[in-house]
């Protein structure tokens, strides 16, 4: 059986555990420069507010409401996550992080009680860490995803749901919106209803020479995943990944120069990401693009690939080959509201060529661990950082409604009065 955790309205959540008097209020979490609403509690939704509304259109009817609102605070929903998955990762056999708040749970021990064992996982990551989870195992990813969101909508699972048998899977099926199934884009979504597919049941009903005929293998997967038959495996060829660190500007941008510092803090993250990862990349994309809402203003939008001579996870090379792309896409006189990095041609061990100097790649590798390993002992992610950086991107960014870093920054921990 696999099992697949998921954080219940995770950025709410973590604003929730350190502001528990928010707890069945509405709370809409915004994204960078508190540009539009990116996740919100069940209370808002009620309220008719989605996600990805601007936030100057709802502003003044959710603040009318009673919305509270939160910058998004994503050092501490990073390191929340952590804690989450730490918990998890000692319940589990062995998890695959999906993303920030979602984990792959591999259970290899047999057990008689998938759902005792789900609400249990459940209750422990609420106990020991204040998130609440859902919870869902089945014989295949794409019904554990189904079972998980079951455990969601319905609390007398008491967060956990289990799908283990042809009527369990069954009634799922039938009572699922095929649009809601995991691998189930806009694009096929279109398709599926013209052929008059509606629910996952439709889909998983047809006969498999007919889901040949008209869908790709993506398609088929998800078929045959609804059927019970494992067809979803992690992708583990790192040369197909890629990690992008990107950002929109509170406001535009014009020089080159507070490009190069926006640069220099996506270089930093993207980096220490590849380093996480215990991965070396050999090519790095810039981008930037204007406002597309300014309608008496330029549109632009570019991007530039360099490769890399040998490959890479010094933030001072990434940087390097980043700010060369820029300078080839740069254009005076435009204002930029937005710009990334992407580095991609990831490989899991270094890549020298034949002229390399072996002796200055390893100095560099330890140099950066030894940054990272000091920037993680310190209160901030910069304690060590490139000149180049200055403030960062603090001049260009909005954060109006930011709480605190309670759990990585002393001077924010919560203050208990008695």
């Amino acid at each position: 059986m696999i099992g697949l955790a998921d954080c219940n309205n995770f950025f709410v959540s973590c604003e929730r555990v350190f502001r528990p008097e928010l707890a069945h209020k509405p709370v809409i979490v915004l994204s960078n420069n508190d540009g539009c609403a990116v996740a919100l509690s069940n209370e808002a939704k009620a309220l008719g507010f989605k996600r990805g509304d601007p936030f100057f259109k709802i502003k003044d009817r959710a603040s009318a409401a009673g919305v509270t609102f939160f910058s998004g605070n994503h050092r501490l929903y990073g390191d929340m996550s952590a804690r989450v998955m730490t918990t998890l990762r000692a319940l589990s056999d062995d998890i695959e992080v999906y993303s920030i708040d979602e984990a792959f749970l591999n259970i290899h021990s047999e057990t008689d009680d998938y759902a005792g064992l789900a609400r249990y996982m459940a209750a422990k990551v609420r106990r020991d860490t204040g998130i609440p989870v859902s919870i869902g195992f089945a014989p295949t990813r794409t019904l554990a995803k189904i079972a998980s969101r079951f455990a969601k909508k319905y609390p007398g699972y008491a967060g956990g749901c289990v799908i283990d048998t042809p009527e369990k899977t069954a009634k799922a099926l039938t009572l699922t919106p095929v649009g809601d199934v995991w691998g189930i884009g806009r694009r096929l979504l279109k398709r599926l209803q013209i052929y008059g597919i509606n629910t996952a049941m439709d889909l998983a009903s047809l006969p498999q020479e007919r889901i040949e005929s008209i869908f790709n293998i993506t398609g088929v997967r998800t078929w045959k995943e609804l059927n019970g038959i494992p067809s979803i495996v992690p992708d583990n060829d790192s040369e197909h990944k890629t990690i992008t660190s990107s950002r929109s500007f509170a406001k535009e941008v014009y020089t080159f120069e507070e490009l190069h510092k926006a640069f220099a803090v996506f270089a930093t993250i993207a980096a220490k990401k590849l380093r996480e990862q215990k991965e070396h990349a050999l090519e790095v994309e810039a981008f930037i693009a204007t406002n597309r809402f300014r309608d008496n203003a330029p549109l632009y939008f570019n991007s530039c690939s360099v490769t890399l001579a040998e490959s890479s996870d010094s933030t001072s090379e990434i940087l390097k080959a980043a700010l060369k792309a820029l300078k080839r896409i740069f254009r005076p006189g435009l204002g930029y509201k937005k710009a990334g990095i992407t580095i991609s041609r990831i490989a899991h061990s270094p890549q020298p060529h034949i002229f390399s100097d072996i002796a200055k790649m390893e100095k560099m590798s330890k140099l950066m661990l030894t940054v990272d390993a000091i920037n993680n002992s310190q209160h901030s992610s910069y304690a060590v950082k490139i000149a180049s950086m200055g403030n960062g991107l603090e001049e260009i960014s909005r954060k109006d409604h930011s709480s605190r870093l309670f759990t990585t920054r002393l001077e924010d921990i919560i203050e208990v009065h008695a």
